[in-house]
């Protein structure tokens, strides 16, 4: 019955910073962007390459997210690359604080973490 994952949706803090992050950074494609005024916020669809799409909103007074120690619910939103080594340089060289490279003991696939503006994270994956 279901055939893949359509999109994720994350709410940030600081939608200029966030917007700058995903798209500037991570070179994620934009779909569209509305401002919703009844809701004072913003949604701003963008499109990975193989046409999933990662859904940002900005909403007033949204609370942060727990996470150290981790709480329940979603833990992380992962990338595949194909070279990770170079994908953590490439973001690195933009400033973006990465964890060092591990190794999944299960798969033997290459994977590191790091964090957008507010913390949410995010890992990249080499397949």
């Amino acid at each position: 019955m279901l055939k893949r994952i359509h999109h994720a949706a994350i709410i940030c803090s600081d939608y200029v910073a966030s917007k700058d992050f995903y798209v500037g950074k991570l070179g994620l494609r934009i779909i569209a962007e509305n401002y919703r005024p009844a809701r004072q916020s913003y949604k701003l669809d963008l499109a990975l390459p193989d046409g999933s799409q990662i859904e940002l909103f900005s909403f007033p007074d949204a609370p942060k997210r727990p996470s150290y120690p981790e709480a329940q619910g979603l833990r992380h939103l992962a990338f595949v690359v194909e070279d990770i080594a170079k994908a953590k340089q490439d973001l690195e060289a933009q400033g973006i604080s990465m964890e060092e490279i591990r190794i999944d003991e299960y798969t033997d696939r290459r994977f590191v973490f790091f964090s957008d503006p507010d913390g949410l994270p995010l890992e990249l994956y080499e397949a």
